[in-house]
């Protein structure tokens, strides 16, 4: 199966949040949705985001080694990182030490502590489950704790009939930011690969599709939620990492904001629309 993360959402939303609202006055008690509580959300998405294609690529990495393949993908950890691999009773454990000086990521994100990930041994099932945990783990000085599945399967869904990888996060992890203020977070996201299956080797031709949901609930108490209504789409091709169409709902209390991608053009343009106002934006990296 051949699969690869796409984490651009959260850069998007913490993006374009910053730059196109200057309105926001940091009051945590603000009771509409504001610039800083998408910023917040955003950057909790970014570090998910870094957690689920290091588990993907420590995975991806002991399938190579364990079926002996000539085609074995290079790691995307850096040389600081180092790693500790046992299997018993049919079970890898792999413990990922990220250090407590800090190791930085290709992306500039900087890691402390370690993430240690189990998965089967059987690398041939239709249905394959990872699941991991933090020890001491911090994500650009905030603290994560919790923990976090993923389940590869291979199936037919409503958004396409043909058999297809289908990769589905679930997260339920408490974020603790260098200030000291605590926000939970739990969710689920599903990402198909709906083009691109033929050709493992080559990701120029992937296109994925993204649903799923989430709930963040603030310092003070509120909860933002978001949900993907329309699925998001990201094309490989175009060396991006927003997606080229779909539409995000975003809520907080009775205030909401959409998020809409565009019509399907490579492209780092947007609409956003909160309480009614609608302006059109440019995405930033």
């Amino acid at each position: 199966m051949k699969t690869k993360i796409v984490s651009g959402i959260a850069i998007v939303m913490l993006s374009f949040f910053i730059s196109c609202d200057s309105s926001n006055d940091g009051n945590d008690n603000n009771p509409t949705l504001t610039a800083k509580d998408i910023a917040v959300n955003s950057k909790i998405d970014v570090a998910i985001d870094d957690v689920v294609y290091i588990v993907e690529d420590q995975y991806t990495a002991q399938q190579s080694i364990s079926n002996r393949s000539s085609t074995a993908s290079k790691s995307i950890l850096p040389t600081c990182a180092t790693f500790t691999t046992v299997l018993v009773d049919g079970t890898w454990t792999r413990t990922i030490d990220f250090g407590s000086a800090g190791c930085t990521l290709p992306n500039g994100n900087v890691l402390k502590g370690k993430i240690i990930i189990s998965f089967s041994n059987d690398f041939t099932s239709k249905s394959r489950t990872l699941s991991y945990r933090f020890v001491d783990f911090y994500h650009n000085g905030k603290l994560l704790q919790g923990n976090k599945s993923i389940t590869y399967e291979s199936k037919s869904t409503e958004l396409l009939a043909t058999e297809h990888p289908v990769m589905t996060f679930t997260v339920d992890m408490k974020i603790t930011f260098d200030d000291g203020k605590v926000y939970s977070r739990t969710g689920t996201t599903v990402k198909e690969t709906i083009e691109g299956n033929e050709t493992p080797l080559n990701w120029e031709d992937n296109v994925f599709l993204v649903t799923g949901n989430s709930a963040t609930s603030l310092a003070n108490g509120d909860t933002v939620t978001t949900v993907i209504t329309t699925p998001l789409r990201y094309i490989t091709s175009c060396k991006l990492p927003f997606p080229v169409s779909g539409i995000v709902s975003i809520t907080k209390n009775t205030s909401v904001g959409t998020l809409d991608f565009g019509d399907g053009k490579c492209d780092n343009l947007a609409t956003l629309t909160i309480d009614g106002v609608t302006k059109d934006i440019i995405l930033e990296k």
